[in-house]
């Protein structure tokens, strides 16, 4: 699977989120803008001398970034060994999303919708598992939606973080609502599921981890992606976002897999080595 965000997509977040303008990298780099424009756009490659000194004006690291732009690296297959989870994908518009169904035993959550409910309910059937919560990463439509169709089937508490109630075409009955406050514990079968609080990509962004037979776990929704994050929305979020990123996701066990909300899984060894966004400059 290609990687959610190429190099321009990478450059702009990071030039947005910094309150830049075009003519401020230009300035920076000795670019001329429009060639920092071209490049944001997608319309060529960048030479290796350029992701160097866009790297260095976006306090972004420089060989990840070039790995990305240049070499075409992309995170090695997540281990087969991880059964207890299904992907299920979706798409908005042609924009793919996936939501994902972990399970143990006759019992499973549902982490975000992938904007495709029936799928996430065929699985429960396929599988013939019982549906106890949804856990929403954040209130983005494609994260979320389809939530009504899920609980008129199933009434389940909502895992959700206040903060991003703003961000929802459609709210879940108040007395389904369950606070994810920062290590709270959500029983699957004989899996725990810790709530982590990931504010940035959203104000009210939850990751959720799970210890699972010696293989850890964390579903990142749009926090982190391979390679890159996601946009921080509003901008001004975006050194929380990295807060989030360096100080609670890639502070998990280097082995780690991580299912993003776009794009392949990764593991937290990978994003240490390879995402331009990991290290603080």
């Amino acid at each position: 699977m290609s990687l959610e965000d190429e190099f321009y997509d990478i450059i702009k977040k990071a030039r947005m989120g910094q309150g830049l303008a075009v003519a401020d990298v230009a300035r920076t780099t000795g670019l001329p803008a429009g060639d920092v424009t071209v490049l944001e756009r997608g319309g060529r490659l960048p030479t290796q001398s350029e992701v160097r000194a866009i790297a260095a004006a976006l306090h972004l690291r420089a060989e990840p970034l070039a790995q990305i732009a240049l070499d075409g690296w992309g995170p090695a297959p997540t281990p087969s060994s991880v059964s207890c989870v299904e992907t299920v994908l979706g798409d908005i518009g042609g924009y793919a999303v996936k939501g994902y169904v972990l399970h143990d035993g006759e019992e499973a959550i549902f982490i975000d919708t992938a904007y495709n409910a029936d799928a996430m309910l065929e699985v429960l059937e396929r599988r013939h598992l019982r549906l106890t919560a949804v856990c929403l990463t954040h209130g983005h439509v494609d994260h979320a939606g389809g939530l009504d169709v899920i609980l008129q089937h199933h009434r389940v508490s909502v895992y959700f973080g206040e903060a991003d109630k703003p961000l929802l075409g459609w709210r879940p009955p108040r007395e389904l609502l369950a606070p994810p406050e920062d290590g709270r514990l959500i029983a699957v079968g004989g899996l725990s599921v810790r709530c982590m609080t990931t504010p940035g990509h959203t104000p009210g962004g939850i990751c959720y981890r799970v210890e699972q037979g010696g293989h850890d776990l964390c579903f990142v929704g749009d926090t982190l992606f391979a390679g890159s994050i996601g946009r921080a929305n509003p901008f001004s979020l975006y050194p929380i976002h990295l807060e989030s990123v360096r100080r609670r996701v890639l502070r998990l066990p280097e082995r780690a897999a991580l299912f993003p909300g776009h794009g392949p899984a990764t593991t937290v060894n990978e994003e240490l080595a390879h995402n331009p966004f990991a290290a603080e400059l």
